[in-house]
């Protein structure tokens, strides 16, 4: 009988040349690595974590065939090993792996120091000066960039186990530092809420590893504020309780009473605040809330409410002026007469000191709101113009002819998020106009009318029917709702504009848009600006899609399918959704070629030229922080300094280090939602039945308002006819409405 033997792993030592493959949730990879025989690259397949290329490695393992692929060896284990010849160090030096030194460098320093270079940086890193054309300061970058590297190393060995990715790693080390190992074991929830890109599932994972128990109420605590932060994700600023526990419960797998029993401690401890509000049908529940969204929500209401009550009028004027001459001396600027609404509209703003115009694509919101300006300009009113994106402001300084800011350059935002305007130090403004406010999250919002100091007028333009914004909060709707849901109105005065003018009844655009939202089918024949290329199979549509944008458009209408063309995809995933269809378009308009640095980053390559958008709000970075939604293009790759630079819409270069390339994405094509706020001359939407669940009225509606001039539908008259249809657009648990109308 044969013994059992215990498996003993083979040993592979080479350079890891290039990695084919990573993907930046599990740690699994793909990679080519050169055992230094003289013979064909070798492929590696597992968890490589924070291997990079020209790092020499002890690779434990075994031998396998892939029926493919051929021979492979299967990583189970490695370790990081310094090379020990010259021409190892030089290459190990020249990689890119220490911030600072690139090939050329390498030279130099293996050049003057031989099979000693590496010793020099680790013990006596002062010597590098030795090396010609390299002074203090470079010295210095380059020895704190080799003991970060060690730190980040030590690390990620310690994280390795429990599969954490090389990025986050890197950014558990930037947080803590050398106490990044104690956090990590005492605390681990706290990486949750100190550490973008850890969520609590994540957390949950190494607090596991570490030995935390399950029913801890530590764990628990962590995971209702969890379910909370999730829920602001899906737009709601609270949960009623029931549906609060209920949720926690599922995703923590514990018993109901240890869920109620934890949440009342939190509640005790002010980790999370419960109040009675009313509920969807008018009846009271007990709303919870994290801190943060009852604090802005309570805020913005008794804001807005004293903005209307203020005493004293920065633009008293109006007060008694004679609206027939005011009205008739506009339209001998203008050469047009305002429709009734329009000069409802242009009183509200001048008169009241808090109001909302809102009203859909062709019907004169632009036009009213020059008017506006121009008869407050008139009374030498200092006026503020602000959007939330920096597309939308540009739309507005042209619109206005006055200088309009993003609300966080208006605002200054630091680095944490506060704001460089607020209570104590307000904008010098007679009256601000917000466009695009439909955008608008409670927090944003909050910080906002914060700075708007008394007596001075706000008017937030937008249009309600579109999607709500990203973040939590239905701000604009909750302002003109009219009512709360226990029947009291609203206090914040507000004009509809609904008559569509008659140049604007000419564009496919303008006329498709106000029959989906109104629920009537599309209108295709005839219109030389809206069309639909109709296909029922996925992965055809994501291909027609492609071709639509890199060779169609333009091809007919002389459009650069980078610049000017906008995929917006209901949803992320599939094949016809925004992910995939950033891989194709890249692969059409930006390939890869030879020479030209590019940057892998997880399951993405960035290249120059790539269209990107950020993916999280950073206030460390730029003059005033980079936001969620800010579109660019990547202008430079520079593996020496590690470090991709991207030139956003508002003409800011920012820099990224390698480790930060998580904050970004391809933005090629995207989903509707990140499109809030921006407007393109051509908008292509491939709508597809994969994608049934989110096809909605208000989603197509708002695509279909995002184009100027051509809007492209691609996929199933099915999916089309779906998304007019279902006018259900799921209420958000708010309560904005009700603490205006409540007073």
């Amino acid at each position: 009988m044969a013994e059992n033997r215990p498996f003993t792993p083979a040993v592979l030592e080479a350079v890891l040349e290039r990695l084919t493959y990573a993907n930046e949730e599990t740690g699994y990879t793909v990679a080519k690595v050169d055992p230094g025989r003289g013979g064909d690259l070798v492929t590696v397949v597992g968890s490589l974590l924070g291997a990079q290329p020209g790092e020499s490695l002890r690779l434990e393992g075994r031998w396998g065939s892939h029926p493919q692929y051929g021979r492979q060896f299967q990583v189970e284990n490695y370790t990081t090993v310094l090379p020990a010849t010259v021409q190892g160090i030089r290459r190990y030096l020249g990689s890119g792996l220490v911030k600072g030194i690139g090939p050329r460098l390498a030279e130099h320093i293996v050049g003057h120091f031989g099979a000693d270079a590496l010793d020099v940086i680790e013990q006596t890193p002062e010597r590098l000066i030795e090396v010609p054309k390299l002074g203090p300061k470079r010295t210095r970058l380059i020895a704190e960039a080799w003991e970060e590297q060690k730190a980040i190393k030590e690390v990620m060995v310690f994280l390795q186990g429990i599969e954490v990715s090389t990025s986050l790693a890197v950014r558990i080390y930037k947080k803590y530092g050398d106490s990044s190992i104690d956090v990590v074991r005492s605390t681990p929830y706290r990486l949750a809420t100190d550490v973008w890109g850890i969520g609590f599932k994540t957390a949950d994972t190494i607090a596991q590893a570490v030995g935390i128990p399950h029913d801890s109420p530590q764990r628990v605590m962590a995971g209702i504020q969890f379910t909370l932060s999730e829920s602001t994700s899906d737009g709601h600023c609270y949960l009623p309780e029931d549906r609060l526990i209920a949720d926690a419960v599922k995703i923590l797998g514990v018993d109901t009473g240890l869920v109620i029993e934890c949440l009342a401690q939190l509640v005790a401890e002010e980790g999370v605040v419960a109040e009675k509000v009313p509920g969807d049908d008018g009846v009271p529940v007990t709303a919870v809330y994290l801190v943060p969204f009852q604090r802005a929500e309570v805020a913005l209401a008794n804001q807005m409410l004293a903005l209307l009550g203020a005493p004293e009028d920065r633009m008293g004027a109006f007060a008694d002026v004679d609206w027939a001459a005011a009205l008739g001396w506009l339209r001998e600027r203008t050469g047009t007469d305002l429709a009734e609404a329009q000069e409802q509209a242009v009183r509200l703003a001048l008169t009241r000191k808090a109001g909302v115009l809102t009203g859909g694509p062709g019907c004169g919101k632009s036009f009213t709101v020059a008017s506006i300006i121009t008869l407050a300009a008139a009374k030498k009113a200092r006026i503020v113009l602000a959007a939330p994106t920096g597309r939308a402001a540009k739309r507005l300084t042209e619109l206005t002819g006055h200088p309009a800011a993003t609300v966080h350059r208006l605002l200054e935002l630091k680095p944490g998020g506060d704001a460089s305007y607020d209570r104590d130090r307000p904008l010098d403004c007679d009256l601000l106009v917000v466009d695009e406010a439909s955008m608008l999250d409670l927090l944003l919002a909050n910080k906002l009318l914060k700075a708007v100091p008394p007596g001075a007028h706000v008017l937030l333009v937008g249009d309600v029917d579109q999607l709500p914004s990203v973040g939590a909060g239905q701000v604009l709707r909750d302002l003109i709702d009219g009512t709360a849901r226990d029947g009291a109105s609203s206090a914040i005065p507000s004009v509809r504009l609904t008559q569509v003018f008659r140049q604007a009844q000419q564009s496919g655009v303008v006329v498709n848009a106000h029959r989906v939202n109104s629920g009537a089918p599309l209108l295709l024949d005839g219109m030389d600006d809206f069309f639909l290329f109709p296909c029922d199979d996925t992965d055809a549509t994501a291909e027609l899609t492609v071709d639509v944008v890199a060779r169609r458009i333009p091809r007919r209408f002389g459009l650069d399918p980078r610049r000017d063309i906008q995929v917006l995809a209901p949803m992320h995933r599939g094949p016809a959704g925004a992910g995939n269809l950033n891989t194709l378009l890249q692969t059409a308009l930006t390939p890869a070629r030879e020479g030209l640095p590019e940057r892998r980053f997880g399951g993405r390559v960035f290249r120059v030229g790539d269209k990107v958008t950020q993916i999280r709000n950073n206030y460390d970075k730029g003059a005033n922080g980079v936001f969620n939604g800010t579109l660019g293009a990547v202008t430079g790759i520079d593996p020496t300094e590690q470090r991709l630079s991207v030139r956003t819409d508002e003409d800011e270069d920012i820099a990224y280090d390698f480790a930060e390339l998580d904050e970004l994405a391809h933005a090629y094509a995207m989903t509707v939602h990140r499109s809030q706020g921006s407007e393109y001359p051509a908008v292509v939407v491939p709508v597809t039945t994969s994608a049934w669940m989110m096809l909605q009225r208000n989603l197509l509606y708002t695509a279909i308002t995002r184009a100027k001039r051509l809007v492209v539908l691609v996929g199933s008259r099915r999916a089309v006819a779906q998304a007019v249809r279902n006018a259900s657009a799921g209420r958000r648990h708010t309560a904005l409405a009700h603490r205006l109308a409540a007073h």
